[in-house]
């Protein structure tokens, strides 16, 4: 089985359009927060890397909205790999509250140098990501 990171996230005023509601736009942030600590968990330090002159960008993002999220909840953002590859790596998350799926995305990151040109993850770091996935 795939390893899941839950990570919470508490829903302030400030996260909420004129409607109430948490505006669309903040679940991308949600989602990068998640896959930012997934990453720390395994033990990649995303600003280390970056001084070394490898960068993760977003090339990607397919999300589905599916219920909304108001101030005071409380969702817990999942996050999983889908697929690792030589140059990118493909998120799977997921924003539920009580466990009911609220938003779900696939988000593909690309590994490049400081010109922005694609290059291949290092080794060590493939490793650690690639810890407790199944193909």
């Amino acid at each position: 089985m795939n390893s899941v990171f839950k990570m919470p996230k508490k829903i302030y005023y400030h996260d909420t359009d004129s409607g109430g509601v948490v505006y669309y736009a903040n679940y991308l942030k949600y989602f990068e927060e998640g896959r930012t600590e997934f990453l720390r968990e395994k033990g990649i330090d995303i600003k280390e890397l970056s001084q070394k002159n490898i960068l993760f960008i977003v090339r990607n993002t397919n999300i589905d909205y599916k219920a909304p999220s108001a101030y005071g909840d409380t969702l817990e953002i999942f996050t999983e790999i889908k697929e690792l590859k030589n140059a990118s790596i493909e998120f799977l998350q997921q924003a539920k509250r009580e466990g009911r799926l609220l938003v779900s995305a696939s988000v593909q990151l690309v590994c490049v140098n400081n010109n922005f040109k694609i290059t291949g993850i290092p080794e060590e770091v493939a490793k650690k990501i690639s810890a407790n996935i199944t193909p």
